[in-house]
């Protein structure tokens, strides 16, 4: 179980980004964590890996706890030991390397040269097209391989929990389906918690279990994915849709209000 309470995040002592979060992720389950650019999101997850410290950014009061154990400003290293993996956004990869030099360096905290094997064939599975370009230079695969690669590589650490940031991001919505169907098939076979973070809030419902939505450095609204599908102020504010399923553009909208329990 991971429990975040009521954390608050500055960055260099001064900017502010999280005022009070607070969310859990129970073991093997799928949580979506939604929201626009610059809502806090991806702080989060900075918050939980470990990876504040090199943004010059620290939690400042609450506490994050995995498994029982305080990890909040916890060295990221120590974070990845414990079973918490981040995929970075942006496809964060050895550009140098082969792919199966990528996925490999996934699997560089563990020894059992037997069981890393077999994780490989296992990601090689999921991600048939890895396969065919297991030796070619990773910095040569296009913008779905190497999402592809990232989320693979991720899966040879043996995650207990992923923390996935942006997986859509640039893709193709054929290959955002196909993607999503992996992690999905990831969790259930492998019973592997994903706190997810994305601004897809489509896919993302289609996909979690349970989410949250942040504003401003704040969890504004939560509940089951099912529930949150028919939110009118989700559908609204983050599907473009007003009433009566009308897409609605706020391009030649100047000012529009919250509704009331959206504030403070």
């Amino acid at each position: 179980m991971l429990f975040l309470n009521n954390i608050e995040v500055f960055y260099s002592d001064v900017i502010q980004v999280l005022k009070g979060v607070s969310l859990e992720v129970s073991g093997g389950s799928i949580i979506a964590l939604l929201g626009g650019n610059g809502a806090g999101k991806s702080t989060t997850l900075k918050a939980i890996s470990g990876l504040l410290g090199a943004e010059l950014g620290k939690v400042t009061s609450g506490s994050i706890t995995w498994d029982n154990r305080r990890i909040e400003n916890e060295n990221p290293e120590k974070v990845a030991r414990m079973g918490i993996i981040q995929v970075v956004e942006g496809r964060a990869i050895f550009e140098h390397l082969t792919t199966e030099e990528n996925l490999l360096v996934g699997a560089n905290m563990r020894s059992n040269m037997a069981e890393i094997k077999e994780d490989l064939a296992m990601v090689y599975n999921y991600f048939t097209r890895l396969e065919s370009l297991r030796k070619r230079i990773s910095g040569y695969l296009s913008g779905g391989e190497q999402q592809m690669l990232v989320l693979g590589r991720a899966m040879m650490a043996r995650p207990k929990l992923m923390l996935l940031d942006e997986a859509s991001l640039g893709l193709s919505p054929v290959l955002v389906g196909e993607i999503f169907d992996i992690i999905k098939r990831f969790n259930v076979e492998s019973k592997t918690g994903v706190l997810v973070v994305e601004q897809n809030v489509r896919i993302a419902l289609l996909l979690a279990q349970y989410a949250y939505v942040m504003e401003n450095g704040r969890i504004v609204l939560d509940g089951p994915a099912e529930a949150l599908k028919e939110n009118e102020d989700i559908k609204e504010f983050y599907m473009g849709l007003g009433k009566f399923d009308q897409r609605k553009s706020y391009r030649d909208v100047k000012h529009y209000k919250r509704r009331k329990r959206w504030l403070g």
